[in-house]
C-alpha cells in the first residue's frame, strides 16, 4: 500500500512562518476572494490566502509579500472562499463504491474530509475488511478518516454475521494511523444495560483519546436514553424530529442531522436552531448513506448544505455545520474545517453561498476539481480474491425455498408484516390477513414476500416473511447482497420462482442487486467486492443503479429511493419490525416473534 503522506503542522511550521512573514514565497496564493471565516461566522471581502506545503500560511487583505516568481496565482475574482466540506457520518459502502471511486465521485462536489464507518464490510470480512478500507482511504488525495466499527453483529443473538468484531479488534485498530474513533454504537440496549463487551469497546476508544460514535434509534428519551449517554457515545444521527435533536445537544452530544439518498431528517430537526435558537455549534450535517446515483446526479455534502439553507438555516451557520463543527467534534479543529493558518489547505471557490456551485476545489493545497471535473488520480487498493468471493448459498435455490406453509386446514391467516415508511429508516409493525392456496400462504395486494438468504457460511438457510409498501405488481423479484447490517441476501418479490432466479443470479456474479420479471433480468448492478462495492467508476455504477431504479418503477414501485428501504429491512437495531437469518425480529422488544398469529 502506498499511503498518501502529508506533513504535520509541526513539521512544516518553519516554512509556514517564513511565508507568513514574507521571507519565503508561497507555493500558491488565492487572491481577491471573500473569506468565509467559520470561526467568527463572517464573510470578509477582498482577502487572499497563501499556501505552503499543503497548509495555509497566511490569510489577509494582501498576500503580495508571500508571492514570488514561482508562486501559482489563483484569481478568486470576488468569489467566496469556503472551507472544504466535511461529512461527519457516512458509509462508503452505501455508495456501492470503493473508497477510491467514492472519493473520485465526491471531490468535484467539494467534499474534502469524510468520517466513515466501514461496518458494512466488517460484517462480511471482519477486521481484515476494515483494514482494506482503511488502507485505501489513506491513499486518497483528500482526508478520509476511518471509524472502527463497533457492532458486528449489531444485535447479538438476533442475527448471524460473517465475522464478529471484538474489544480486542477495537483496541488494535485504535493504533492504526487513519482511525479517528469508534463507529456508531448501534447496540443501544447493550450500552443502556452496561453490556461488558460494548463498554469494553467504548473504553478502548476513550483510552486512546478518540471519539465514540452514537446510534440511538429509539423514540424513548427517558432513563434508557440517559443511560446510553452515560455510557459514552458522543453524537447521534438517528434523530427524526426536533425533540430528538434538542434532547441530544442538551445532554452534551452532537446532533448529526442527515440527508442521504433516502433519509430526510434535516428539515424536521433544524428548527431546533432556526426557531428554538439553540447554539448551532453543537449541530453537524452528514449524509449517512448515499448511493452512487445520488452522488453523480445530485451531489454530496454540497447537497446537504443547500438543503439546510432551503430549510431556513443561515448559510454561514449551515457551513459551520458542515466544516468546523465536524472538525471540532473529532478533535481536528487545528487540522481541518476552517481557512486559518496551519490548517490543511482545503478550500472551495463558489460564486454563491445559497446555491453553492462548486467551481474550484483545492485539497491539501492542490487543485483537485474544477467545474465538476476531477483533476487528480484516486489510487486503488489491490483487493484480494478473498474480498471478492463472498456469496455462498450452499445450493441452488428453487421456488420451494420461498414457500410459507400455512397451519393445517387454514383458508387464511393473520401475519406480522414489515411496513416500509418512505424516506425514513424506521419501519412499521403491521398485521395483514392473507389468503392460503394449496396449503401455502400468499401475498395479497400491497403485501408481498420477503426472504433473508444466508450467504456467509453456505448454510442454505432461508427465512421467509412478508413486507408491505413497495407497491410491486406482476411476477417479479428483487434481490440484493446489500442487506444492512449483517449483509446476507434480501429477496423481495411477488413470485417465488422469480425470487429463486434473482438469488441464484447474485450467487453467480459474486454479489450485487438484480431485478427479475417474468423470467427475465431487468437490471443488474454487480458489486463483487464483499457483495457490497464495485471498483468501477462511479458514473458506470450510477448508470446501472439508474437502470435498477427504472426497473423497480416498472414493477410498480414509486417510492423515493426505494432501494435504500430494501437494503435496510434486515437492520435489527431500528424499530419496529425487521427480518434476520434467525427469524422475524420485533425491534421494540428485541425479541424474535412468530410470522403467523395463532389461529382463533
Amino acid at each position: 500500500m502506498e499511503q498518501t503522506t502529508f506533513p504535520t503542522w509541526p513539521e512544516v511550521a518553519p516554512r509556514l512562518i517564513a511565508v507568513a512573514a514574507g521571507r519565503e514565497a508561497a507555493d500558491t496564493v488565492i487572491t481577491g476572494g471573500t473569506w468565509v471565516n467559520v470561526h467568527t461566522r463572517e464573510a470578509l471581502p477582498d482577502h487572499s490566502i497563501a499556501i505552503a506545503a499543503g497548509r495555509i500560511a497566511f490569510v489577509g487583505p494582501d498576500a503580495s509579500h508571500c508571492t514570488g516568481p514561482d508562486t501559482q496565482i489563483i484569481e478568486a475574482k470576488g468569489r467566496y472562499m469556503i472551507p472544504g466540506l466535511c461529512d461527519g457520518h457516512m458509509h462508503i459502502e452505501s455508495g456501492m463504491l470503493t473508497p477510491a471511486e467514492f472519493a473520485r465521485a465526491v471531490i468535484p462536489h467539494g467534499t474534502t474530509s469524510m468520517f466513515t464507518d466501514p461496518h458494512e464490510i466488517a460484517n462480511v470480512l471482519g477486521l481484515d475488511g476494515v483494514r482494506m478500507m482503511h488502507d485505501e482511504a489513506l491513499m486518497q488525495p483528500v482526508n478520509i478518516f476511518t471509524q472502527m466499527p463497533s457492532c458486528a453483529p449489531s444485535a447479538p443473538g438476533l442475527e448471524t454475521t460473517g465475522y464478529e468484531i471484538s474489544p480486542e479488534d477495537v483496541a488494535e485498530a485504535m493504533t492504526w494511523p487513519g482511525i479517528i474513533g469508534l463507529g456508531e454504537m448501534m447496540n443501544f440496549p447493550g450500552v443502556s444495560n452496561a453490556d461488558p463487551k460494548m463498554l469494553a469497546e467504548i473504553a478502548a476508544t476513550q483510552r486512546a483519546g478518540k471519539t465514540v460514535g452514537g446510534h440511538y434509534a429509539s423514540p424513548d428519551l427517558g432513563p434508557a436514553f440517559a443511560a446510553y449517554v452515560a455510557g459514552g457515545p458522543a453524537d447521534d444521527h438517528e434523530g427524526t424530529c426536533e425533540a430528538d435533536a434538542i434532547a441530544r445537544v442538551r445532554q452534551g452530544m452532537r446532533s448529526m442531522m442527515r440527508l442521504g439518498s433516502a433519509w430526510y431528517d434535516v428539515e424536521s430537526q433544524i428548527t431546533a436552531v432556526t426557531e428554538k435558537g439553540l447554539d448551532p455549534r453543537n449541530f453537524i450535517l452528514c449524509t449517512d448513506d448515499c448511493h452512487s446515483g445520488t452522488l453523480v446526479n445530485d451531489g454530496h455534502m454540497n447537497r446537504v448544505v443547500r438543503h439546510a439553507i432551503a430549510c431556513g438555516c443561515d448559510p454561514l451557520v449551515a457551513l459551520q455545520m458542515a466544516t468546523i463543527n465536524t472538525a471540532t467534534h473529532f478533535g481536528l479543529e487545528r487540522e481541518i474545517g476552517s481557512i486559518t493558518p496551519g490548517r490543511r489547505a482545503d478550500v472551495i471557490l463558489t460564486s454563491s453561498l445559497t446555491d453553492l456551485p462548486i467551481e474550484t476545489v483545492i485539497a491539501r493545497g492542490k487543485i483537485v476539481a474544477e467545474n465538476g471535473s476531477i483533476k487528480v488520480d484516486c489510487p486503488h487498493f489491490d483487493w484480494p480474491d478473498t474480498a471478492r468471493g463472498t456469496v455462498h448459498l450452499g445450493h441452488e435455490l428453487g421456488a420451494t425455498d420461498f414457500e410459507i406453509k400455512a397451519p393445517e386446514g387454514a383458508n387464511s391467516v393473520r401475519a406480522n408484516v414489515i411496513g416500509v415508511v418512505e424516506n425514513q429508516a424506521p419501519t412499521k409493525a403491521l398485521k395483514a390477513d392473507l389468503p392460503v392456496r394449496e396449503g401455502l400462504v400468499e401475498g395479497d395486494g400491497e403485501t408481498c414476500q420477503i426472504a433473508l438468504v444466508e450467504r456467509h457460511r453456505a448454510t442454505g438457510g432461508v427465512t421467509n416473511a412478508f413486507v408491505s409498501g413497495f407497491g410491486y405488481q406482476g411476477r417479479m423479484a428483487m434481490a440484493s447482497t446489500v442487506a444492512h447490517d449483517s449483509h446476507h441476501m434480501i429477496v423481495v418479490g411477488t413470485d417465488r420462482a422469480q425470487m429463486a432466479l434473482a438469488a441464484n443470479r447474485l450467487a453467480e456474479v459474486g454479489g450485487g442487486i438484480t431485478i427479475w420479471r417474468d423470467g427475465e433480468e431487468l437490471a443488474l448492478v454487480e458489486l463483487p467486492i464483499a457483495g457490497l462495492m464495485s471498483d468501477s467508476p462511479a458514473t458506470d455504477v450510477a448508470a446501472k443503479a439508474e437502470q435498477m431504479v427504472a426497473a423497480m418503477q416498472s414493477c410498480g414501485c414509486d417510492l423515493n429511493n426505494a432501494y435504500m428501504q430494501h437494503s435496510l429491512l434486515a437492520l435489527v437495531v431500528i424499530p419496529e419490525l425487521r427480518i434476520s437469518d434467525l427469524g422475524l425480529i420485533d425491534v421494540r422488544t428485541f425479541e424474535k416473534i412468530d410470522l403467523l398469529d395463532p389461529l382463533e
